[in-house]
């Protein structure tokens, strides 16, 4: 029996590849439908965030091991730039 997969968060859609790895893990389906609007778009926003696709594919791999050693947020990462202005300078361009 398939678990229905919780796609609200707080400003960001689920991505592609996040929805992916939930289709394929109840487990990991039912730890994200626990999780708050907040904190799925934190992962959701994690997941997206990197300007190469293998980092983007490593975010996702760490979020599903994080979120099965029991994080709720991505850990020692500003937080989501969209939804919390201050958190937008450390995604600025370097110089």
């Amino acid at each position: 029996m398939s678990v229905k997969i919780t796609k609200t968060t707080a400003f960001h859609d689920v991505p592609k590849t996040v929805l992916a790895v939930l289709k394929k893990d109840t487990k990991l389906t039912e730890l994200w439908n626990g999780l708050t609007e907040i904190q799925r778009n934190e992962w959701a926003c994690y997941a997206t965030t990197g300007a190469k696709p293998e980092t983007k594919e490593k975010h996702v791999k760490r979020m599903v091991s994080d979120m099965k050693d029991g994080k709720k947020t991505p850990c020692c990462w500003p937080g989501c730039p969209h939804r919390r202005p201050k958190a937008a300078k450390w995604f600025g361009k370097k110089k």
